[in-house]
């Protein structure tokens, strides 16, 4: 009995180990894949729609929120309105 129990742990331990390595080799190709594309299409001529999409819905939510920044500012420099906690 006590031989049957060391050889599981060693093979589960092996196995474990192996499932793991192989769980990593698949991320890591995954990641490759997903950067190479990435560069393929950085290097095209005109930017993929998608990219343009979401660069302009980020660059107007920055603007909105350094005007909302501005208000509060100008509000809290006339004495109105206490500055928001941050």
């Amino acid at each position: 009995m006590e031989t049957f129990g060391s050889a599981a742990l060693i093979g589960l331990g092996f196995g474990f180990l192996w499932g793991i390595g192989c769980s990593i080799a698949i991320m890591y190709s995954i990641y490759l894949n997903a950067y190479r594309k990435a560069v393929k299409d950085s290097l095209k001529p005109e930017p993929p729609l998608r990219y343009t999409k979401v660069l302009e819905q980020a660059l107007a939510k920055r603007a909105k929120a350094a005007a909302k920044a501005a208000k509060a500012a100008a509000a809290g420099a006339a004495g109105n309105v206490e500055a928001p906690p941050q």
